[in-house]
């Protein structure tokens, strides 16, 4: 009798997977028609079904939700980084135009052109190593953030999301954008719609339990 129990056990889970794995197939189809045809064209159903399959447990919206929250950590991190480099800037023209102002106001008249051409050099050599930089920090935040794209790709490539794998291909990040959107709305409808909408228990409750009283998605 427990062999037979186990059976049945398992073939009404088999029933509740592939019940939820329709659930999310259906929706991920009905999402796809939101996006630009040329982005529609290359998420077929073998793709969507895959990726349906990837998300039946919730554990890739925890994933999805984990690297995106690290990735706006990253985001803030680099901002306040070139925001403190400008204000240092802002702050070295400004002592350097008092000094020069001062030193323009102490001097003899005769000797103004001799200053003023020292002062223009001053300048010139100030403002060569400001753009030097802002060029060196804007190339620090371009290499932080493809860095963050690479492990964002690599993760869910090994956590079997399908279409992500690591690529600096433009038309293949695009998309792999779009996938990431898909996962995101699936995720926000679940929140807004409850698990019994779609028909998804278990798992289906971390995405849900991201939602406050009103079951509006919680910003990251």
């Amino acid at each position: 009798m427990e062999r037979y129990a186990g059976a049945l056990e398992e073939v009404a889970d088999g029933a509740r997977q592939q019940e939820r794995h329709y659930q999310l197939l259906s929706a991920l189809q009905s999402l796809v028609k939101e996006l630009p045809s040329s982005f529609q064209q290359r998420l077929s159903y073998t793709t969507l079904s895959d990726l349906a399959l990837a998300l039946l447990d919730g554990t890739v919206f925890e994933i999805v939700q984990g690297l995106l929250e690290i990735q706006h950590l990253t985001e803030k991190s680099l901002y306040n980084q070139r925001l403190r480099l400008q204000n240092e800037h802002r702050v070295l023209r400004q002592a350097l135009r008092q000094k020069h102002q001062e030193a323009q106001q102490a001097c003899r008249p005769h000797n103004l052109p001799v200053v003023q051409a020292a002062q223009q050099r001053e300048l010139e050599a100030v403002e060569h190593r400001i753009r030097e930089e802002q060029r060196a920090m804007d190339q620090k935040i371009v290499l932080e953030l493809d860095r963050k794209v690479a492990d964002q790709q690599s993760t869910l490539e090994k956590a079997g999301v399908a279409g992500f794998y690591v690529t600096t291909n433009p038309q293949e990040l695009m998309l792999q954008m779009n996938l990431l959107e898909l996962i995101r709305k699936l995720q926000q409808r679940g929140c807004r719609a409850g698990n019994a909408a779609l028909g998804l228990g278990g798992p289906w409750q971390s995405p849900a339990a991201q939602c406050d009283q009103k079951g509006s998605p919680v910003p990251p």
